[in-house]
């Protein structure tokens, strides 16, 4: 903090185990990263490099190693994933991993028709290696048929208990698919009745847009886990989570220290 100000909410200290910012990584280069850490860095708690921007990105293993030089965990995105699967290659994928000296990595199936048990026994395989991330919402790709809170709750339920460290609930890049309708409106129902049910320091929200990362902030606290945050938001996301933005300004006030406000 720069000065003193009365009435801020309490942040969780770094390492964090939740109050949680996941930022999205669509390609910064070298010079881009090192800027963005050097003012951001402390408000990053891990990286995606997002979708399968990894295997074309340049110079991949030199970015790796500056995100772990300010000790933050970087992991592949889901797709990538789900590309190496798709082609029966998970020994392959886990080569790379280790190549790459990667402890984290994210399991989805948005992209790809597997049975959720298989989902799990990928989780339980990467889970004895690293952290484990998984993303649940997948099933709502076709926007055909929306997926039940109860589903939703079984299926982050199964994840954690095969080894997830957290669950994802879906956004898309886009942030209008799973855990949103089509306009980019939160589905209220549905966050509501998961939460009577799964404990809301192991959900990381995808929320790329600012009305979604309020409405997470205002709901369950200053320390709710945000993901899919873009590089240029870090600033303004932590400012929203402080009460010092316009849309969150009154949000402490009263109760300063707390965390959650449900």
């Amino acid at each position: 903090m720069n000065f003193n100000l009365s009435k801020i909410p309490l942040r969780t200290p770094q390492p964090r185990n939740f109050g949680i910012t996941m930022i999205s990584d669509r390609g910064l280069n070298l010079a881009e990263t090192e800027n963005m850490l050097s003012v951001a860095a402390s408000h990053i708690d891990m990286v995606k490099l997002a979708f399968g921007t990894a295997m074309v990105t340049p110079l991949l293993r030199e970015k790796i190693q500056i995100y772990k030089t300010h000790n933050i965990p970087v992991f592949f995105g889901g797709l990538l994933f789900e590309a190496f699967i798709i082609r029966n290659q998970f020994g392959d994928y886990i080569k790379m991993l280790d190549d790459f000296e990667i402890t984290f990595t994210e399991v989805s199936d948005g992209d790809i028709n597997i049975t959720h048990e298989k989902k799990c026994d990928y989780i339980r395989t990467l889970a004895a290696r690293g952290t484990v991330i998984s993303e649940i919402g997948s099933q709502d790709k076709d926007k055909v048929k929306v997926t039940p809170p109860y589903k939703w709750i079984e299926l982050m339920k199964a994840e954690l208990d095969a080894g997830s460290r957290y669950v994802i609930a879906e956004a898309k890049e886009t942030g209008n698919e799973g855990l949103y309708r089509n306009n980019g409106e939160v589905r209220e129902g549905l966050v509501q009745e998961i939460l009577t049910k799964i404990p809301f320091e192991k959900i990381i929200w995808e929320a790329p847009e600012k009305d979604q990362q309020l409405y997470f902030i205002k709901l369950l606290g200053c320390n709710a886990n945000l993901g899919n945050i873009l590089p240029k938001e870090i600033i303004p996301l932590e400012a929203m989570r402080l009460g010092l933005r316009g849309d969150s300004f009154d949000f402490f006030l009263n109760d300063a220290e707390s965390g959650r406000s449900f």
